[in-house]
């Protein structure tokens, strides 16, 4: 995709959703031609994968965010899901981050905040690219014929960016500001929308875009299509009792189901999922956030993942990459999930205890924790990716297995489904990964199975959360609540809390409880 030339910024003293850019390039200029429609458009997906103008780091998107810390989203939403939980634990000391697995986080955490107005910034940009490609303003501006239908085409899945990016802060904040194309830029602060609000919105604007987006499986590899809908909308109603108060099952089996039937296929090694080159996993893919080691680098998103989880006596070289940043762990009550740690009866175990204590002393210490190589920056033929420092490895906002479990869970919870069915699906996940079949299946059993087939794809936080055990004491893991042997932590903790410098310049924004 071709880079934007324009820059948003979303600043601490502003709290406004919708601004325009703050350098000389005006919306009436970036809109003002067929193309810069197209960079604009770009800039929305782009945001996903870059911080700023100018990778690695320069010209950032967002000001007073630090592009190697918390400025990108995949890194910043990554963090919040999976290091509160059994799945992740980091070794290093910046302020606040060791507050997620420890779960004492404030509302002054430089990591929230940093996801928080990362998600903000693409729903700007996708308000702002609806507001200016309506069919007045492209007829104003000269843009006609198949310009402008190649223009209407983007709308829908511009609509689909920002669903998406409001799910994440219903899923994570609760009650987030809300503000659409429809509010004029700069007239007033944002309003609050409650969590069951979000919900309904989510859910409608999904199924409005459903019929004008592509079909499943024809748009441009890491564009959204109709199965991306169905797959959102498939997560959203599983999780729906927590968002709004009511159970969605029957709809997360219909949705599931839907992409299931829509030509994906599991590809037949586990262990290339997260390879340099599995862009050609698109049998199994469904949405991908893109990466490429010389054109998309930064500090976060698979850079990240690649990096941070090697250190000590790992070896870089398996991981494909110039170096370890010494981060990331597993815990040994998440490896036990597995039958042995070698991946000999699961290939989904991609552990490496090379140097590594299973036990965890101390949570700063990287040698204390279990080894993660799950994502590798080594093409399937054992080459590297284009660049050592920079990964080329696509993350999977959505992926088939993803749908098995969720209609294998929906069904068990008496959403309608075929049991046998569900059954089938987690035995085609367990033969993928050379794992025994199994004979029936049960709630405990697809809650391990997520986490199996799921770890460090950024679940685990919402999963636990839907089972009743990410605060209370029904499950522990090392460090939970801060205590070597875990604790349970108090229920406000179920909802992280929005930035306090956002709710004190904003009055229309209400803290959520306990912060």
């Amino acid at each position: 995709m071709v880079a934007v030339f324009v820059a948003f910024t979303i600043v601490s003293c502003n709290k406004k959703l919708d601004r325009l850019p703050t350098n000389d390039i005006t919306a009436e200029k970036a809109y003002s031609t067929a193309l810069g429609y197209k960079e604009a458009f770009a800039k929305v997906y782009a945001s996903y994968a870059l911080t700023g103008n100018a990778g690695p780091a320069g010209n950032a998107d967002i000001v007073g965010l630090d592009e190697g810390q918390n400025a990108d989203f995949l890194r910043t939403f990554w963090k919040a899901e999976e290091l509160p939980t059994d799945e992740a634990v980091i070794a290093w000391g910046d302020a606040g981050l060791q507050d997620f697995h420890n779960m004492n986080w404030s509302s002054d955490n430089g990591f929230l905040k940093g996801l928080y107005y990362r998600s903000l910034l693409q729903i700007t940009l996708a308000n702002e690219f609806l507001r200016q490609s309506t069919d007045d303003l492209l007829s104003s501006r000269g843009i006609s014929g198949t310009d402008a239908d190649e223009i209407r085409k983007y709308r829908p899945e511009v609509r689909f960016l920002r669903a998406y990016q409001y799910w994440v802060l219903m899923d994570l904040f609760g009650d987030p500001p809300f503000i659409t194309e429809a509010e004029k830029v700069g007239a007033s602060l944002p309003k609050q929308i409650s969590r069951k609000e979000l919900f309904n919105y989510v859910e409608s604007e999904l199924k409005e875009i459903e019929t004008e987006l592509p079909a499943a499986r024809t748009n441009e590899y890491g564009r959204a299509d109709q199965a991306a809908a169905w797959a959102l909308l498939a997560r959203v109603y599983l999780n729906a009792e927590v968002y709004s108060g009511t159970q969605r099952y029957a709809d997360a089996i219909t949705y599931s189901k839907k992409v299931i039937d829509a030509g994906f296929k599991l590809i037949p090694d586990y262990r290339n999922l997260m390879l340099a080159d599995n862009q050609l996993n698109t049998d199994e893919f469904i949405l991908t956030i893109n990466y490429d080691g010389l054109h998309t680098q930064g500090y976060g998103g698979t850079t990240f993942l690649t990096h941070a989880s090697v250190g000590g006596k790992m070896s870089p070289a398996k991981s494909g990459i110039n170096g370890g940043w010494g981060g990331l762990r597993t815990t040994k009550t998440f490896a036990d999930l597995f039958p042995d740690y070698t991946g000999a009866l699961d290939q989904r175990a991609e552990f490496d205890l090379t140097g590594q204590n299973v036990d965890i002393n101390d949570e700063t210490v990287f040698n204390d924790g279990i080894g993660v190589v799950k994502y590798r920056n080594v093409n399937r033929d054992g080459t590297y990716g284009k660049s050592l420092d920079f990964s080329d490895i696509d993350f999977p906002i959505f992926r088939l297995a993803e749908m098995y479990l969720v209609y294998a869970e929906a069904s068990l919870r008496g959403g309608g489904g075929d049991n046998a069915t569900a059954l089938g699906y987690i035995n085609l996940l367990h033969a993928r990964a050379g794992a025994a079949p199994v004979e029936s299946i049960n709630l405990d059993m697809i809650l391990n199975e997520r986490a199996k087939e799921l770890y460090w794809e950024g679940h685990r936080r919402t999963d636990l959360i839907r089972y009743g055990r990410f605060t209370t004491g029904n499950y522990l893991w090392p460090w939970k609540g801060g205590t070597k042997n875990g604790r349970a932590v108090e229920d406000f903790r179920n909802l992280y809390p929005l930035p306090s410098s956002d709710v004190a310049s904003n009055p229309n924004l209400t803290q959520n409880p306990g912060y």
